[in-house]
């Protein structure tokens, strides 16, 4: 656990900042891609403007010659033809973007120069007749996008009227290439970015693509900047990125776009990217790999460094853990090695403080309570001996039947417990002297002289000094060892025997042996008239002792 935490603080502060850094890096790169696709639209329009008007202002001149030669009144004289041709020869050969011109009279005939023929291609047909029906109302005349030949070059048709003073004489008419643009477009067109151009109505004027985009198809229904461009307004001037999404082999791809009209001519520049090539052209991906290889890298050394700064924590950790553990076992001498970091080290040297305290009391509790056991056994002893010592027939008995029968309960495998209870029995066995001072019956029979008449044994029936010695003998069985110390468990002198069904109750133990100790196991008792069975434990192991502990000899 200390490992994983040590892990999560050092490569979680890590894997924010690159997540936060890369969102930067994204909104940058967007922004960068953004300033590029504007410079780039924003030059390629002025370009392709400026290579319009020069384009007009060429034909402008040329029909200023026509006019200055005197054939601009009569370019469909077949008479003149010939110079119209060669001048018209020498324009398209000194401008290298005119295909095909063509200068027709007002019944729309006349000659043309250029290697292009227009007249097999019905597109370009149908736009110059386009154009010859225009400049009959004195306009200027430019086509839609044209695309020629099997190569789908983009091309498109510019025609100027031919007047004098205000009278319409004819038509000045060319077949532009733009492959001029198309280049320009294919060298602006690198890394994923593609630029083109298209009409205001949506249409490709040139594409670097011509296989896939012919000049003139409409695009508006498949990228969202051309369908933005078509929407705005013809006279209107304006520069914007915008970022959509489009479909690219059957996935959703997010783009960046960017379009710049100019409304002289009312085309656009379109410039769009993916952002997933733009990542890639800033070097993105790259940056990525750098990243995560640092992060990997990272991440080993602070599984390392974490392991060595864990096993330093925790090893002292568990050995106080194993140190509390053995305490609580009663192992009261275990201690915990101080070592560690300051904090460990110090909750460590507290620890085994409080061990040592908890040991010394516990031993003082433990030298108090086999301080009061010997003094409890002491004062049995004592008891015992004062009784023994009423009479010189019993001197020493009650220590001999206590010796006896911790013999025979050892050989028949006691507990120690068991034999302790046993010892206390058979000290107290025979405790029955009258507090007051006056012999008992019995004490009487042990001291009459001579034989006892019928008459006399009457009050000597049975032995009932263990009867009239209950009441001081049950003084000695309550007595009860000082407060239990935390743990420990007071000494106790109930009987672990069980309950006499003929008593009903759980006699303490010296009362129920000394009670027993005269009655033998026979069929039937006397005294309490007990059969054999229910005789407790301690009684049948001091019949024999006591019978043997008696004195031998003459009664007085």
């Amino acid at each position: 656990m200390v490992l994983g935490a040590l892990l999560l603080v050092s490569l979680l502060p890590i894997g924010l900042y690159h997540r936060q850094v890369l969102k930067l890096s994204q909104q940058k790169l967007a922004d960068t891609e953004r300033v590029q696709q504007t410079e780039v639209t924003r030059s390629l329009a002025e370009e392709v403007q400026l290579f319009e008007s020069n384009l007009h202002q060429q034909l402008i001149s040329q029909r200023q010659i026509l006019a200055l030669t005197g054939l601009i009144e009569d370019v469909d004289d077949p008479v003149r033809a010939p110079q119209v041709t060669r001048l018209l020869e020498n324009f398209v050969a000194s401008n290298p973007n005119i295909l095909y011109l063509t200068a027709v009279g007002k019944k729309a005939k006349g000659t043309g120069a250029g290697d292009f023929r227009a007249d097999q291609d019905p597109f370009v047909s149908r736009a110059l007749q386009r154009a010859f029906t225009t400049t009959l109302q004195s306009l200027k005349f430019r086509s839609d996008p044209l695309a020629l030949g099997p190569e789908n070059r983009p091309a498109f048709v510019m025609a100027v009227p031919l007047e004098v003073g205000d009278r319409y004489t004819g038509m000045l008419a060319a077949v532009v290439s733009l492959d001029w643009v198309l280049r320009r477009l294919r060298e602006t067109s690198v890394r994923g970015r593609v630029v083109y151009v298209v009409d205001r109505g949506g249409h490709i004027v040139a594409h670097p693509d011509t296989h896939n985009f012919v000049p003139g198809a409409d695009v508006s229904s498949s990228f969202r900047v051309v369908a933005q461009v078509k929407d705005l307004p013809r006279e209107l001037r304006a520069t914007e990125t915008m970022r959509f999404t489009m479909q690219e082999s059957g996935r959703p791809v997010e783009m960046i776009g960017t379009y710049s009209t100019f409304p002289e001519i009312n085309w656009a520049v379109i410039a769009q990217r993916s952002l997933e090539k733009a990542r890639e052209d800033a070097g993105v991906k790259e940056l990525n790999t750098q990243a995560l290889e640092f992060v990997f890298v990272l991440t080993f050394a602070a599984l390392a460094l974490g392991y060595l700064l864990a096993v330093g924590i925790s090893t002292p950790i568990r050995a106080l853990a194993e140190s509390t553990r053995a305490i609580s076992r009663g192992e009261f001498h275990q201690r915990t090695p101080v070592r560690g970091a300051a904090e460990i080290s110090e909750l460590a040297e507290t620890f085994n403080m409080m061990a040592g305290d908890i040991e010394e009391y516990i031993e003082r509790l433990k030298q108090a309570a086999e301080e009061n056991r010997e003094l409890f056994i002491g004062s049995i002893r004592m008891l015992a001996a004062a009784i023994d010592e009423k009479d010189p027939y019993t001197r020493g008995h009650s220590g001999r039947v206590a010796k006896y029968s911790l013999t025979i309960g050892r050989q028949l495998g006691l507990t120690a417990e068991e034999l302790d209870r046993l010892r206390i029995a058979a000290l107290l066995h025979d405790v029955g002297q009258d507090r007051r001072g006056r012999p008992r019956p019995e004490e009487a029979r042990l001291a009459h002289p001579g034989r006892i008449r019928a008459d006399e044994a009457a009050p000597f029936q049975g032995r009932q000094h263990h009867a009239s010695g209950r009441p001081a003998q049950g003084d000695a069985a309550r007595h009860r060892a000082p407060s239990r110390a935390r743990g420990w468990r007071r000494l106790p002198l109930r009987a672990a025997g069980r309950p006499d069904p003929d008593h009903g109750a759980d006699h303490r133990c010296g009362r129920h042996a000394r009670c027993h100790h005269h009655q033998p196991a026979l069929p039937v008792g006397h005294g309490d008239g007990l059969r054999a069975n229910p005789h407790p434990a301690a009684h049948r192991h001091q019949v024999r002792p006591d019978r043997r502990g008696c004195p031998r000899g003459s009664y007085p």
